[in-house]
């Protein structure tokens, strides 16, 4: 089987696991001493700041990037790029204004009653689509909320296609990239933006380009997988010296371009690009066979995605005003925003045509005729 035509369970594994970590993520972001959320719980706490928040928040998106990236070096092994336009289309810009519309202004919504804002649902819309502040939305202003990270692939995906498909028709060298990746990330962090990472467009292209060349280049893939071991003690060594200094507060003191602040800078997108190496070394590794459910899982992981974060706000929004300790909250907040999202996405997504359209999934497959049940147990094909 061809590199055009292989299906990679493992970078179908990968993306499915990092949707997954997203309901970790942003119920602990319900008790962050870092920033604002849409709602917040009375008590807030260090231990899920730093071990959830500040442990995925420099890699987690990042991965995601990359796995756009290689997605797309694989998509366009088999579509012409006028295809593959139409494809981008309608799997993306329709999913992120249909979420747009329907399924972050809830967040909104919510986020103005935690703070005690009890306008009606009309009341509400009537100023919420007049484009304030940051867009973050914590304070019930417009927002694009989680759903930026489609907008931004959308666009990647038809402003690098000319270069793609180029580097797509021929042999590539992305062995520099494993050394020069931070350098790069670093670079791109310093091009004017409203944020850092990979909210920073020039940031987040780099990284899905990357993953675009990796891909392109199977002497880079090799040289990650058999090193996936040293990368991950490396960035478990990068990690742990990047928390000590932001626990420490050592970086306020260090002046905007001074030595200091320019080589920890540094040391946090080496940071950043190792996680992202280890984890792909790692996935091929240990991912690479096809195993029960996968198959339903990917396909779940897009629509997942997009539903998963006003889940978590409604949610949140309820338990809060629970009688609870911290960690049952927590505790409640995730499973119960786990359990809602796939249920969501099994009853009213799933089924039905028009919502797999909307949700950016593939037309359903043909129904199975009575001839064909005996014969398929499982979603491998298997009898």
């Amino acid at each position: 089987m061809s590199r055009s035509s292989e299906r990679r369970y493992d970078l179908d594994a990968l993306r499915v696991l990092a949707v997954l970590l997203l309901i970790v993520f942003h119920s602990a972001r319900v008790f962050d001493v870092f920033d604002p959320f849409y709602v917040k719980h009375p008590q807030t706490s260090d231990t899920l700041s730093w071990a959830a928040v500040a442990l995925l928040n420099p890699w987690h998106m990042p991965l995601l990037f990359v796995l756009a990236g290689a997605a797309t070096w694989l998509a366009l092994g088999h579509r012409r790029a006028r295809t593959y336009v139409g494809e981008r289309t309608r799997r993306l810009l329709i999913p992120f204004l249909f979420g747009l519309l329907i399924i972050v202004p809830p967040q909104a919504f919510l986020a103005r009653r935690a703070r005690g804002d009890h306008d009606s649902v009309a009341s509400f819309l009537a100023d919420y689509w007049t484009i304030e502040g940051d867009l973050s939305g914590y304070t019930g202003s417009f927002t694009p909320a989680h759903l930026w990270f489609i907008g931004f692939l959308f666009i990647f995906s038809l402003a690098a296609l000319p270069l793609l498909v180029r580097w797509r028709a021929r042999p590539v060298r992305a062995r520099w990239l494993l050394v020069a990746m931070p350098l790069v990330l670093l670079a791109a962090n310093e091009l004017p933006a409203p944020n850092d990472g990979p909210q920073n467009p020039f940031y987040s292209l780099a990284l899905f380009v990357a993953g675009f060349l990796l891909l392109a280049d199977p002497r880079a893939e090799r040289i990650i997988h058999r090193h996936w071991r040293p990368l991950l003690a490396a960035a478990a060594v990068t990690m742990t010296t990047v928390l000590l200094v932001w626990r420490s507060g050592a970086e306020d003191g260090w002046g905007d371009g001074s030595p200091p602040d320019v080589g920890f800078s540094l040391l946090e997108q080496v940071n950043t690009w190792v996680w992202v190496l280890a984890l792909l070394g790692a996935g091929k590794a240990l991912l690479s066979r096809p195993v029960a459910g996968l198959r339903y899982a990917s396909e779940a992981s897009f629509p997942f995605y997009v539903l998963h974060q006003t889940v978590i706000v409604a949610v949140a929004y309820v338990v809060v005003g629970w009688d609870l300790g911290l960690w049952p909250a927590f505790a409640s907040i995730a499973v119960a925003s786990l359990a809602v999202t796939v249920g969501l996405y099994e009853l009213l997504v799933r089924r039905a045509r028009p919502t797999r359209y909307l949700f950016g999934m593939k037309p359903p497959p043909a129904a199975t005729t009575r001839r064909d049940l005996p014969l398929v147990v499982g979603q491998d094909g298997r009898r």
